[in-house]
């Protein structure tokens, strides 16, 4: 039951974010590639770290589970790596050269992203849309985003102008650092995988410590901060193309004839994009890049911008679906939850972490 007195709270790890960047600006020499902190090898190696921990902790019981509903997960996919794409390409030729490149390859590098996994489960839950769907969906787009991500990359990078990735060298990092953890953390998940679920929260620290390696190294390159009312285009650029994928997942979803809870399980895992994953992906795709933080700058622009319409348009769409019974996700998710701007994502991330483990213990009962 709701608290009448409870209080909103932000979630930390955009606390979290916002210090990191606040830290790179005003003291860049600590966190930079060769710094006193050696976050560089924190980026080279964290990485797989990060992955590791999503294979012990993703369930393949949950892909074999959500085989059937073949119609909801092409259309999420498609909406996350066609569409998605395919809008900002169209919105960039359309801005022109009016935007820095560092940010014109940020949106780029946005588009491709997998989409964000608890964030999107559990919002879909308030929505009253398909959690198993959707859940489901979270955990191919991140297996999908391997190879998807570094070739629209690609194909962004030779369309622009701006040179090619080389995907033979790009492609044998992913899989010896995102490939190779993730199947090892899958192999190793029946012995260690109630351990992880009690250091789920490691992998938000190395993204934190990715970022904060990525601007300090930005500035102490010579990156100058970006002036505010650029910036403020950008933030106004995400809310766009946001509320434009919201708006046109909603009207394909009931054009190609989806139930009410598909159709909310689609449009915000199509919609919503993946900080966690894209900080890591990043400092692979980009090595060396001195301007890697206003690269990523789009992205957590757009994370923040996600949980905050995403989380009010959740609870404006209702906890049930008329199809759908109730969740227990959406129970954990009360008004008070989304109170103001929407960011319960702390006590989401707490409640799915909960889920995962009742899940485990679930599939090793079965055994």
């Amino acid at each position: 039951m709701e608290r009448p007195n409870q209080r909103w709270r932000p979630d930390s790890f955009l606390l979290g974010l916002i210090a990191m960047l606040v830290l790179a600006w005003l003291w860049p020499g600590l966190g930079r590639d060769g710094g006193p902190l050696h976050l560089d090898l924190v980026t080279r190696y964290g990485v797989a770290a990060v992955f590791l921990l999503h294979g012990l902790l993703l369930a393949p019981e949950r892909l074999r589970a959500g085989l059937l509903n073949w119609r909801l997960h092409l259309f999420t996919q498609a909406a996350s790596f066609v569409l998605f794409p395919l809008l900002v390409w169209g919105g960039l030729l359309v801005a022109g050269d009016g935007l820095p490149s560092e940010f014109r390859l940020g949106f780029l590098f946005l588009a491709a992203l997998p989409t964000a996994v608890s964030t999107s489960v559990v919002v879909t839950a308030v929505a009253g849309g398909n959690v198993a769907g959707a859940i489901f969906n979270t955990a191919l787009s991140s297996l999908l985003a391997v190879l998807l991500t570094p070739l629209w990359v690609h194909l962004f990078l030779a369309s622009d102008g701006g040179g090619t990735l080389d995907l033979g060298a790009v492609l044998g990092r992913l899989a010896l650092l995102v490939a190779a953890p993730l199947a090892l953390g899958q192999l190793l998940r029946p012995w260690l995988g109630r351990l992880a679920t009690h250091a789920s929260g490691l992998d938000r620290l190395i993204v934190l410590l990715v970022v904060l390696n990525a601007f300090s190294s930005s500035f102490a390159a010579g990156a100058a901060a970006a002036p505010s009312p650029l910036l403020m285009a950008v933030a106004g650029a995400d809310v766009v193309l946001f509320l434009a994928m919201i708006g046109l997942l909603s009207l394909l979803g009931r054009g190609l004839g989806l139930t009410v809870a598909d159709r909310r399980a689609g449009m915000f895992c199509g919609a919503q994009k993946s900080i966690a994953a894209g900080a890591p992906m990043g400092a692979i795709l980009f090595t060396g890049a001195g301007d890697l933080g206003m690269v990523l700058a789009p992205a957590i622009l757009y994370h923040l911008l996600q949980l905050l319409i995403g989380g009010a348009l959740a609870r404006r769409l209702g906890t049930a679906s008329p199809t759908e019974p109730r969740h227990p996700l959406a129970d954990a998710a009360s008004p008070s939850t989304l109170r103001g701007a929407g960011v319960g994502a702390r006590r989401f991330s707490r409640r799915v972490q909960l889920a995962r483990k009742t899940d485990y213990c679930t599939t090793k009962g079965r055994r």
